[in-house]
């Protein structure tokens, strides 16, 4: 069983987390790295968030520097304005014919929550059933956010996106990026829906990650996500240290071909030993914290 705050985290991974609203943006300074190579390569990694209650001042003098010698922009999702092709490659990967009601994927003493969440949704019982139970548990999750007014059109991927004048790659895309639930067993999945339930209320962690993010605590990130992906070996394979392992092929591919990349990803994926920019050193790769 996953605790309560595992789709929170999760959320910091391929989801959103939420900072409490204030009335003019706050100054945030998120976690920035150089990495150089032995030939003079040179890229940054930057940690995201990826969506909040209200706007923040994130682009310090440190990151417009970056910004200004590096030559594209690397998302997760090149198309992170494009709601509509996120939801298309939803709809092609979350349902399926033959499931169970949602609620009998489910302990009984948690269908009392799921109802609850439903309503809270403005979501119809038995409009889900139809859905797989990793499609189930980010659409509740999603529900939970709108409700508490987190909004991605103010997460630090899209403010990147609508800024930046050149080329910008990806390192998975939208579809590729939910195939990864997609291909976690269904013990997996219902263990997510499970935790999506149980963490519906969990705030005080919503605010605890947010805050680490806004405030480069990575210590804290790195213990959140130790703490929580350590029981589950499956799923920290799927959602962190596998694809850490391809971005960092990607991004070394990137800079043996001359180029001057800017990383912006979870935050969740630059720390610890998995993360990274340690995997970029274990390549032979200086990389130096600026922020």
């Amino acid at each position: 069983m996953f605790s309560k705050g595992l789709t929170r985290l999760l959320l910091a991974l391929l989801g959103a987390l939420a900072l409490s609203s204030c009335a003019r943006p706050a100054e945030v300074r998120p976690a920035l790295w150089l990495v150089e190579g032995p030939g003079g390569q040179k890229a940054w990694l930057f940690g995201t968030i990826h969506a909040l209650a209200e706007p923040v001042d994130w682009r310090s003098a440190t990151v417009a520097q970056a910004l200004a010698q590096s030559d594209r922009l690397v998302l997760e999702v090149a198309a992170i304005e494009n709601d509509q092709a996120t939801a298309s490659a939803f709809a092609n990967l979350a349902s399926s014919p033959g499931l169970p009601p949602v609620e009998q994927r489910l302990p009984p003493d948690l269908r009392d929550e799921l109802a609850g969440a439903l309503k809270a949704g403005g979501i119809k019982p038995g409009s889900l059933d139809g859905y797989e139970s990793w499609a189930v548990a980010l659409m509740l999750q999603q529900a939970a956010s709108r409700a508490s007014k987190s909004n991605s059109g103010n997460g630090i991927d899209r403010a990147l996106a609508s800024s930046w004048r050149g080329p910008i790659d990806e390192f998975e895309g939208a579809a590729a990026q939910l195939g990864v639930f997609d291909r976690l067993p269904e013990n997996a999945q219902r263990a997510l829906l499970v935790a999506s339930l149980e963490g519906q209320a969990d705030h005080a962690a919503e605010s605890r990650l947010a805050r680490a993010w806004a405030e480069a605590d990575l210590a804290l990130i790195e213990r959140e996500t130790d703490g929580q992906l350590a029981r589950e070996p499956v799923l920290r394979e799927a959602l962190l240290v596998g694809r850490n392992r391809a971005w960092t092929e990607r991004l070394t591919t990137m800079l043996k071909a001359g180029g001057r990349p800017f990383v912006a990803v979870g935050t969740a994926h630059l720390v610890g030993k998995d993360g990274l920019p340690a995997m970029l050193e274990a390549r032979g790769y200086k990389v130096t914290r600026l922020q």
